[in-house]
């Protein structure tokens, strides 16, 4: 399965702000969470997503 990437807004804890990421869908149990990295300090941040359907 090839992943794509996709921007997605989502809560920096370390730049106390949202930020939109460019990130990959990863799927688990059904559900599908978005990771990807901080543009302004590179820290990783995830966003949870709703279920596949």
């Amino acid at each position: 399965m090839a992943q794509t990437t996709t921007t997605y807004n989502g809560y920096c804890v370390k730049c106390r702000a949202k930020r939109d990421f460019e990130g990959t869908v990863q799927e688990k149990n059904g559900r599908r969470m978005a990771k990807g990295v901080c543009p302004q300090c590179g820290t990783n941040m995830t966003r949870i997503l709703g279920k596949a359907s």
